[in-house]
C-alpha cells in the first residue's frame, strides 16, 4: 500500500502537467466562442431580432415555410428543440427538482 501511495505521489505532477497541456487548446477554443456566443444582445441587435420574428410569423401565415430545403428545415427544428430544452432546464432549476413542485 505504501508503494502505491509513493508511486501515486511521484506521478501526480506529471499527470497534472499532461492534463494542463492537453486542456489549454480546448479551453482557448471554448473561451473564443464563449466571448462571441454567450454575450447578451446589444441594443443594435434587438431590431434585427424583431424583424426576424416578423419574418417567421409572415412565413407561417403565407405558408412559404413549405419551400424550405430539408437541410434548412432540420436546422430550424434543431434550433427550436434546443430552445425548448433550455426552457425545460430552466424550469427544472426553478423547481429545484425534476418531479413536481414543493407547494
Amino acid at each position: 500500500m505504501a508503494q502505491f501511495i509513493r508511486n501515486l505521489v511521484e506521478k501526480t505532477p506529471a499527470l497534472v502537467n499532461a492534463a494542463v497541456t492537453y486542456s489549454k487548446p480546448q479551453l482557448a477554443t471554448f473561451w473564443y466562442y464563449a466571448k462571441v456566443e454567450l454575450i447578451p444582445p446589444t441594443p443594435a441587435e434587438i431590431p434585427r431580432a424583431i424583424q426576424s420574428l416578423k419574418e417567421v410569423v409572415n412565413s407561417a401565415q403565407t405558408g412559404s415555410f413549405k419551400q424550405l430545403t430539408v437541410k434548412e428545415a432540420v436546422l430550424n427544428g434543431l434550433v427550436a428543440t434546443e430552445v425548448l430544452m433550455w426552457f425545460y432546464v430552466g424550469e427544472i432549476i426553478g423547481k429545484r427538482g425534476i418531479i413536481g413542485c414543493d407547494v
